[in-house]
């Protein structure tokens, strides 16, 4: 057992740890997503070794594959949702007129105001006018974000800098991955080890579970949302997909904003409701998909966050220590689960939970007086 100065001790350097953590969050963005391929990476390296390859050869292999993966993924998507934006935008303004002209009278008629007396206040024009003027400039988003990027030069400094050191610090982070978690390891006291390794193998399943489980469901529903909103006509179907598989990390979320943006986007494009049958099939198909095969498959129960508990980690890592904290929110909350899942687990063993097993007789003859 630690002695009280000993966990006084332990308790100042988890509290200095969390410090210089919180003020050099500005600069760790490169380094938290350096791990994070390092950490999805490691797997695969250590597959290829057991085919005896050696391990710099098996991290340059995979690290190709994922620049091959990533540079794909850019070079198919950035096109294909730059000209669903702009079909979007330019669609607006003939949605507008119909909401003017349908959708806002109803609403006035349902609810019991006077047309003449509120009409005036919602005159949509000015916004189409906007949108008119303006809709190719929404085009070639991709350039303007880099002109202004490069405006500042401290910004393209940092965002060169960026680029340049994450693949960098990856490579070396999937290269030492093993070396790194046995340096770790051996600091660890001899006497708490065991119960260490043991909390750090649960982690490590739960971080796995989701963090190439999950993302992995996530990439597979945005596939099958944006496929089965193409094949239904849907023309903002993959602009669609790609939003409702990226919230799909909160139980149901994915499912419920999908059909929302699904709508909105079918009531832009055909002005009515047509398609919501339909919609409402593709996203049913996509949820019993998920429920039945991607998450036992890829993900299982080893999570087990509440999708309360998901908004309020990336929340509360977002408020803390701003995009840094959001990268991190999830991984840290599930290995704070499996931290509490012991604690829990010996509160109800000890005996301030219950009493001593040898008493037990004694107890339930007094609660039976």
């Amino acid at each position: 057992m630690m002695t009280e100065s000993q966990k006084w001790m332990l308790l100042s350097i988890v509290l200095l740890i969390g410090w210089l953590f919180y003020l050099l969050s500005p600069i760790l963005t490169p380094f938290l997503v350096a791990a994070l391929l390092g950490y999805l990476g490691d797997p695969l390296v250590d597959k290829l070794e057991a085919r005896k390859l050696s391990r710099s050869l098996s991290v340059t292999i995979v690290f190709i594959f994922f620049t091959i993966l990533l540079l794909t993924s850019i070079l198919l998507l950035v096109p294909l949702l730059e000209g669903q934006i702009v079909a979007l935008v330019k669609k607006l303004p003939s949605f507008i007129d119909y909401m003017q002209s349908h959708i806002i009278p109803r609403v006035l008629n349902i609810t019991g105001l006077d047309a003449q007396e509120h009409g005036q206040g919602v005159d949509l024009s000015e916004l189409k006018k906007a949108l008119g003027e303006n809709w190719q400039s929404i085009g070639g988003f991709a350039g303007h974000l880099i002109n202004s990027i490069s405006t500042s030069s401290m910004l393209i400094i940092a965002w060169i800098s960026n680029l340049v050191l994450i693949p960098v610090i990856a490579f070396y982070f999937m290269r030492d991955w093993d070396i790194l978690v046995d340096k770790i390891a051996h600091l660890i006291p001899r006497h708490i080890e065991p119960l260490v390794a043991r909390l750090a193998k649960e982690s490590d399943e739960v971080l796995a579970a989701f963090m190439r489980g999950q993302l992995l469901v996530m990439a597979c529903l945005a596939a099958i949302y944006s496929t089965g909103l193409w094949i239904i006509g849907l023309e903002l179907g993959l602009l669609v997909g790609l939003l409702a598989g990226l919230v799909s990390f909160v139980p149901y979320l994915g499912f419920i904003v999908g059909i929302l943006a699904a709508v909105i986007a079918s009531l832009i494009q055909y002005h009515d409701l047509s398609l919501l049958v339909t919609i409402s099939i593709v996203f049913g198909i996509g949820q019993l998909i998920e429920s039945m095969l991607l998450t036992p498959l890829l993900v299982g129960d080893r999570i087990g966050l509440h999708p309360v508990a998901v908004i309020f980690a990336i929340m509360v890592g977002g408020q803390l220590f701003g995009f840094v904290g959001i990268l991190i929110a999830l991984p840290v909350s599930a290995v704070i689960m499996v931290l509490l899942r012991f604690v829990y687990q010996t509160y109800v063993s000890s005996g301030l939970y219950g009493t001593p097993s040898g008493n037990k007789d004694d107890v339930s003859s007094e609660n039976i007086k």
